[in-house]
């Protein structure tokens, strides 16, 4: 059985690179296609145990359960919404950190797996729970990984078919983690990865421009998603504080170069909240702000996402009505700016970020 005492001694196998664990094999005098086998036992059989690792001599199962230990998530909270098609848990890892996974089913066809690249947040959105706990520290590449592997087990027979970097804390904040755990996401499945698409994973930012520009260097499949929630500077600056810093001028600025750049689409997300954000003005105001977005006229690579508030202690904001959400959506469509109105997923089992976490410690 895992304990946090256990964990803390013996670092992770997942926070390996194939090349470092090439590295530690070769001083063992393993031949180099034995990192390979182990890579198939962790990303594809997505073992828990050394002693899985059935085609591994004894003596090498032995070395790896010295030296190793199979991941660092410890579960402290499981719920399940009640229509089924939601499900969500509270990690520890070794240092008390905690840490949320949430996973979507929709309708037998997709499921998405949300996960965090951080514990605690300091980017200090009004209206989202983390923003509200504050930053921890930042999570390992490993750690990352695990979460989705954490996810893939749960799903049994089925596949997991997309990844989104929009749980805890902020990936740009924890870039060369987050892309290390999207290189071995995207792995082949051929070369004992995970072997998802790279067109399936989206990471989500509030707008750290040097992380937008980085991200574009990159040259990836990878989709980009920026939290936008408000089209004018002080209303987001409000919501979103980071805005002070990075302001949607130069906000809009970066979002254009890297659709010039990569050539792909990019989504703004917009958490739609009553009588705050989901007024004509600011429909209005983002209308034109995705115009500024695309890089010349008459080609839209810019998608709006539209979901409802998920409600949080620490925030006074509700949901905006079903009327105000239609009226919003209405402008987008008659300025032609492609849009869609999300469903709210998993209410009744606070799931939206940091929302478990958060009830779990006043439960406790």
């Amino acid at each position: 059985m895992k304990t946090a005492t256990s964990l803390t001694l013996l670092p992770s196998l997942y926070d390996l690179t194939r090349a470092q664990l090439e590295a530690q094999l070769a001083t063992w005098g393993e031949p180099a296609y034995r990192a390979r086998q182990i890579w198939h036992w962790l990303y594809q059989r997505l073992v828990t145990d050394f002693d899985a690792m059935t085609d591994l001599p004894r003596g090498l199962r032995a070395r790896l359960k010295e030296h190793f230990v199979l991941g660092r998530l410890i579960p402290v909270a499981e719920q399940r919404s009640t229509d089924g098609w939601t499900r969500k848990w509270l990690f520890q890892l070794p240092d008390g950190s905690q840490i949320e996974t949430v996973l979507m089913e929709y309708d037998g066809e997709r499921r998405t797996v949300c996960i965090s690249s951080q514990a605690g947040c300091a980017m200090a959105c009004s209206f989202c729970a983390t923003g509200q706990m504050g930053f921890v520290r930042n999570l390992r590449s490993g750690e990352i990984v695990e979460q989705v592997l954490w996810a893939a087990r749960a799903l049994g027979d089925e596949r997991l078919s997309n990844v989104v970097y929009m749980g805890m804390g902020e990936p740009f904040a924890n870039y060369a983690p987050v892309m290390e755990s999207i290189q071995r996401l995207t792995t082949p499945t051929q070369e004992g990865g995970f072997g998802i698409g790279a067109r399936k994973i989206t990471v989500s930012t509030v707008g750290l421009i040097p992380g937008i520009r980085r991200f574009a260097e990159e040259g990836g499949q990878v989709n980009l998603a920026i939290s936008l929630h408000a089209a004018t500077d002080e209303l987001r600056t409000r919501l979103v504080p980071i805005n002070a810093r990075y302001p949607l001028r130069e906000l809009v600025r970066a979002a254009r170069e890297y659709i010039e750049k990569t050539n792909r689409r990019l989504s703004y997300e917009w958490a739609l909240i009553d009588h705050v954000n989901d007024t004509p003005e600011q429909a209005q105001a983002l209308v034109e702000l995705v115009r500024q977005t695309n890089p010349r006229p008459g080609v839209n690579l810019v998608h709006v996402n539209l979901i409802p508030l998920n409600p949080t202690a620490g925030y006074a904001g509700r949901a905006s009505s079903a009327a105000r959400r239609q009226a919003f959506v209405q402008v987008l469509r008659r300025a032609g700016i492609p849009c869609t109105l999300r469903v709210r997923r998993g209410i009744d089992i606070a799931a939206g970020c940091g929302q478990l976490k958060a009830q779990h410690k006043q439960n406790g």
